[in-house]
């Protein structure tokens, strides 16, 4: 572990050498200022870790050297030392961002502890900015086609109200990073983003996730738990493959919506909540609706302001510079340099039509970075892909939508499960959907594991 450096700064020699060997002795590098204007030119040439920093100091005081400081874009935790202090100068000092004030005559102990929690506290903020824009990086919409375009300029407006938004598109489109975005970017982007995906939970306990249970309600229910509706509350929920719900469940959702209040598996007592309800599909709910498979009602009041994500065949224009974006993100998280790729790959990969959309394209970067030792990746690296990308003609014979997504649905499974020897746990990841879900569209369309 790196040792950690303070800079002391304070007029008093005997002060400046006490504090020293107190420093000195806890593991601390330690330098020493005695005027404000060394210690400005000294934080501008040397990284610390803390900085104590007398008020009263000849020439430029305390107060200014840290305003000097921050204007220069400094980071390091500064603790305002002071034998004259008082309530106005304390508050000035936390408003030039000081971590903390104390009085003179110090307590050592006091001192040491405060200098360790300015650290800390540094430390844990740097860690959170880190996080944060890992989780910009995570979600970040690449692209700068029209429709891309469009669709973050519909963020934007949509973003700060608090209507309800229904995402539709192909599996792999970036229904969540749409979701997410929105909620990054409305009044409740303080609060969690909460989620749930109604095709990865069994029938039989999507309610409880969704509302929660009281302790004994089914067998099984040991303790009391707060569904994600009560988690919500104040924030953002988002519902995936909404077109999974079972009856019970959209009926119970309906009234949810309307009254902003449920009662948890096994209560009569109403929970009132405020929530934020952002879903997304990959099925044409109009024509669930027409089999019955789900009500018209409840996809009105989700569908206050619908979003439509498109296929990412429909903008290969953008994907050059996802290419990029992940190959840089994965490169990173494997501890590699970025691969050069070659313009026959990149062609190549943008003459493909993507039936997996952006998910597809994203596995297929990371299985590239991975497995490719090489700096330079040519296109003799690249994994097998759909035959010029194309979807197989016999699709158009099919007289109405569905049975033309059916067929296409079919064709691709089988080939996926083809591709891994018939295990359905890696076909599914490779799909970028959940086992059961890819279990259950199995069933209904008559594929057999073995086929």
């Amino acid at each position: 572990m790196p040792v950690k450096s303070i800079l002391i700064v304070d007029d008093e020699k005997g002060i400046r050498d006490t504090l020293k060997s107190v420093f000195e002795d806890e593991g601390f590098k330690v330098l020493t200022a005695s005027t404000g204007e060394e210690c400005v030119e000294i934080a501008q040439n040397q990284h610390f870790s803390c900085i104590l920093l007398d008020v009263w100091l000849p020439g430029m005081d305390g107060l200014k050297a840290l305003e000097s400081l921050k204007e220069s874009g400094t980071e390091t935790a500064v603790v305002m030392i002071s034998g004259h202090g008082n309530i106005e100068t304390a508050v000035n000092a936390t408003k030039l961002g000081a971590f903390d004030f104390i009085e003179k005559p110090l307590s050592l102990d006091r001192t040491v502890l405060t200098v360790r929690n300015a650290i800390r506290q540094k430390e844990l903020e740097r860690a959170n900015e880190s996080l944060a824009e890992q989780i910009r990086q995570e979600y970040q919409m690449i692209g700068e086609s029209v429709a891309i375009r469009a669709l973050r300029k519909q963020i934007e407006v949509v973003a700060p109200t608090d209507g309800r938004v229904l995402i539709s598109g192909e599996s792999g489109t970036g229904k969540e990073l749409v979701a997410r975005g929105i909620h990054a970017q409305s009044k409740r982007a303080g609060a969690p983003f909460v989620e749930i995906n109604s095709a990865a939970i069994p029938e039989e306990l999507v309610e409880s996730e969704l509302f929660g249970h009281k302790k004994g309600a089914f067998s099984g229910a040991a303790k009391e738990k707060k569904g994600k509706f009560e988690i919500a509350d104040g924030a953002t929920l988002f519902l995936d493959e909404i077109g999974d719900m079972s009856p019970r469940v959209q009926a119970k959702m309906l009234r949810v919506l309307e009254e902003q209040r449920f009662e948890p598996v096994g209560s009569n007592t109403p929970v009132s909540v405020d929530v934020r309800v952002i879903s997304a599909t990959n099925k044409p709910l109009d024509m669930l609706i027409e089999e019955g498979g789900f009500r018209s009602d409840l996809f009105y009041r989700l569908n206050v302001i619908p979003f439509q994500i498109p296929p990412l065949r429909d903008r290969l224009e953008d994907v050059p510079l996802l290419i990029e974006h992940f190959n840089k993100r994965y490169s990173w998280d494997y501890g590699k340099q970025p691969k050069k790729l070659s313009e026959e790959l990149i062609y190549k990969m943008q003459e493909y039509t993507w039936p997996g959309n952006v998910r597809e394209l994203r596995n297929t970067i990371e299985r590239l970075v991975i497995m490719t030792e090489a700096d330079e990746v040519g296109i003799g690296d690249l994994p097998p892909l759909r035959s010029n990308g194309e979807r197989p003609s016999s699709s158009y014979r099919f007289p109405t939508f569905k049975e033309a997504t059916d067929a296409y649905q079919r064709e691709y499974i089988i080939h996926k499960l083809e591709e891994f020897d018939g295990n359905v746990s890696k076909a599914a990841e490779s799909m970028g959907v959940d086992r059961s879900h890819l279990y259950r569209r199995m069933k209904n369309l008559g594929i057999n594991q073995n086929q």
